[in-house]
C-alpha cells in the first residue's frame, strides 16, 4: 500500500480578501474532490488572502498509480486557478 502526499504552495495575485480567497479554494477542493478522489486540507497561510499551502492525500497498491493521479492535479490546479503554483512537493510512504 503507498501513501501519496502532495504540497501545492499558491500565490493567488486576484483574491482582494480571505473571502475571495476561501470561495476560490473551496471550489478547487470540491472539484479535486469529486475528480480525483483525494483528502484536501489548506496546511498554511490561512491569515494570508493571496497565498495558500494546500495538502492532498491519495493511496493505492501501486505507486505509479498515485504519481499519475498527482501528475494530473498538478495540471488541473494549473489551468484552472487565476493563480500559479510556486512549489509542488509530493512524498509516498
Amino acid at each position: 500500500m503507498v501513501i501519496g502526499f502532495l504540497t501545492l504552495e499558491i500565490y493567488l495575485p486576484y483574491s482582494h480578501s480571505l473571502k475571495e480567497k476561501r470561495k476560490t479554494l473551496n471550489s478547487l477542493k470540491d472539484r479535486l474532490k469529486k475528480k480525483y478522489n483525494v483528502a484536501f486540507a489548506e496546511l498554511d497561510y490561512q491569515n494570508k488572502w493571496q497565498r495558500s499551502k494546500i495538502g492532498l492525500v491519495s493511496l493505492n497498491n501501486l505507486k505509479r498509480v498515485v504519481e499519475n493521479i498527482f501528475h494530473k492535479i498538478i495540471l488541473d490546479v494549473e489551468e484552472n486557478i487565476d493563480g500559479e503554483i510556486l512549489h509542488q512537493e509530493i512524498q509516498y510512504f
